[in-house]
């Protein structure tokens, strides 16, 4: 089981406290991240040319990695805008204005809407369905945006993502791992997620409750330096539409995705295939509001509203590449931003700190509850919350072996820590999904998730070490 721990994973532990240590001054990370990936670059190769090409060549990764994601939410924002351009957003918005009244109703039902969606179709489709219609009702009642992205966070890549009990992708990779039945790992699964996103939820919206008394949190807080088109209200061009017209939108557009989630559910599409039925569907719902509004002109802005959704896509996603890219070389990246320069049964920087710090801690119940969740979490600092989870399940299956019982509860403690650290509740990039639904800046959204992940994760050890 021993790893050989080089020079190069110690500068990655490093950098990545000083990562962490930027976030919480909030000061910018781009320099510290450049930085670390050229120092690991150089230590590897030994070469200033290769090094500085692996800047470049780690950018290119890391964009290549985030595309899907950057397309779909450009296209959302595109087709918020004219919605909102033609007023037909209004006329969708009013039957869940007469529902959502005040900022709890807001928090508790975007979350529970967005967990049970989730699970079925994963958290990226359902943030992007979710975003376009129930985030302009969560602002009219007084709830922030931040506040919005956090409980869209929390409920889907957190609670809904760290399960799986749907899809069983997250399951069934811990559970081979660890070699048993993927049913077992469910099962043990199931008090933990509770435990961890009742702790979590139910914190979070009590910290926001207290900051928005306090105005700390305002309607203002979190947002992007500028106010994005998707939520401004332009009322001179509201008559592009008759009253008729803007109804049979209102309806025909949720018809629309009703479709597609009948669809997700026929042809069994979930993760990346379900996110691309939902863009594909909203560049349909673009070109013909478009054409029916702006009719001449149709073809033209048609082009304009597409500018501006990638406008907008590259400017929420601009300052995060730079810290994927250096997320990315603790995983699969590495070999090809760098080069083949890890130890030869190295795999990838992230699982050889994970196996190391198993392979140094002595064993018993608590401390292997503590390990397997600090494993987990550190597994998860290569934000994708999935590569990861397999050696959470190895390491699980070791220990158990070694304390004579819990394997099944320790694969599922690694699984939850792994998903709700990279998964997408506090890698910054990891998380850019809501947070440009929502128009707030990612690393935001990061510390604000900070304090009550944590609090969630030391409860959820403490009771995994009961269920021993």
């Amino acid at each position: 089981m021993g790893v050989e721990l080089t020079v190069i994973h110690w500068i990655y532990v490093l950098f990545i406290l000083f990562i962490i240590g930027f976030m919480i001054m909030r000061r910018d990370t781009t320099l510290v991240c450049i930085a670390g990936i050229f120092l690991i670059a150089i230590t590897a190769t030994g070469s200033l040319s290769s090094s500085v090409s692996s800047i470049f060549t780690s950018f290119i990764f890391a964009i290549t990695e985030l595309l899907s994601t950057i397309l779909v939410i450009s296209i959302i924002v595109a087709m918020s805008r004219i919605l909102t351009i033609t007023g037909i957003n209004d006329v969708m918005i009013s039957p869940f204005t007469k529902l959502i009244r005040t900022p709890a109703l807001a928090y508790w039902t975007i979350g529970i809407l967005m967990m049970v969606i989730s699970w079925f179709f994963w958290p990226s489709p359902a943030v992007a369905l979710m975003g376009a219609v129930l985030l302009p009702v969560a602002i009219r009642v007084g709830l922030p945006a931040l506040g919005v992205a956090m409980a869209m966070n929390l409920f889907g890549h957190g609670i809904a993502l760290s399960g799986d009990f749907i899809i069983q992708a997250a399951p069934k990779l811990t559970a081979d791992a660890a070699g048993l039945p993927v049913g077992e790992v469910i099962s043990a699964s199931i008090p933990l997620v509770i435990i961890m996103g009742a702790v979590t939820t139910i914190t979070a919206f009590y910290l926001i409750k207290r900051d928005m008394k306090s105005g700390k949190l305002t309607a203002a807080t979190g947002l992007t330096v500028d106010t994005p088109a998707e939520l401004q209200s332009d009322a001179s061009q509201q008559d592009l539409l008759s009253l008729n017209q803007k109804r049979f939108f209102a309806l025909f557009i949720p018809v629309l995705f009703a479709a597609d989630v009948a669809a997700m559910f026929a042809l069994d599409l979930q993760g990346g295939d379900a996110t691309a039925l939902v863009g594909g569907t909203s560049i349909f719902i673009l070109l013909i509001i478009t054409l029916s509004a702006h009719r001449n002109k149709g073809l033209e802005k048609t082009t304009g509203y597409l500018v501006e959704g990638f406008q907008f896509g590259f400017r929420v996603f601009g300052p995060v590449i730079p810290i994927a890219a250096f997320f990315y070389l603790g995983d699969a990246g590495f070999t090809q931003m760098i080069g083949d320069f890890l130890p030869k049964n190295s795999h990838g920087i992230v699982n050889d700190l994970g196996v190391g710090l198993a392979s140094a801690v002595p064993l018993s119940k608590e401390v292997g509850a503590i390990t397997l969740t600090v494993v987990g979490a550190i597994t998860g600092l290569d934000g994708s919350g999935f590569s990861g989870i397999s050696l959470a399940g190895s390491i699980a299956s070791l220990f158990a072996a070694a304390i004579g019982t819990g394997a099944a509860t320790l694969t599922a403690l690694g699984q939850v820590a792994g998903i709700w650290v990279g998964g997408g509740t506090l890698v910054p990039w990891a998380l850019i999904p809501a947070a440009a639904i929502c128009n707030v800046d990612a690393f935001e959204l990061a510390r604000r998730n900070l304090l009550p992940v944590t609090i969630g994760l030391i409860v959820t050890t403490i009771a995994a070490m009961f269920l021993l």
